[in-house]
């Protein structure tokens, strides 16, 4: 699920009030392991708001994106993004490492 911005009218972070929990994905990605970013959990009405919770007490980036939520809905749980996710979920990851880095959580 995770964040920055080639549609910032679109693209919100961790602000709880805007957060919707229609539809939520959790992504994974470790690098000395993985090949791309997998699919962790996801789900609709209260296992998305679940996810959401989750990563909002554990300090997660969240964004919302539905182009990116429409293509990693059909990823099932385990699995590799697809290659038409990549550019969208590189940018988060790079985000995520940038503020990681900024606050010394490196």
């Amino acid at each position: 699920m995770l964040e920055d911005d080639n549609n910032k009218d679109t693209d919100k972070n961790n602000d709880e009030e805007k957060l919707s929990p229609a539809y939520a994905v959790a992504l994974g990605y470790t690098p000395e392991k993985d090949n791309a970013p997998k699919v962790l959990a996801k789900g609709q009405g209260h296992v998305a708001e679940k996810i959401i919770q989750i990563a909002i007490d554990e300090g997660i980036e969240i964004r919302q994106d539905a182009d990116l939520i429409e293509i990693l809905k059909a990823v099932d749980i385990d699995q590799e993004i697809p290659v038409e996710a990549f550019a969208a979920v590189a940018e988060i990851i790079s985000y995520i490492y940038k503020a990681n880095a900024a606050s010394g959580k490196t």
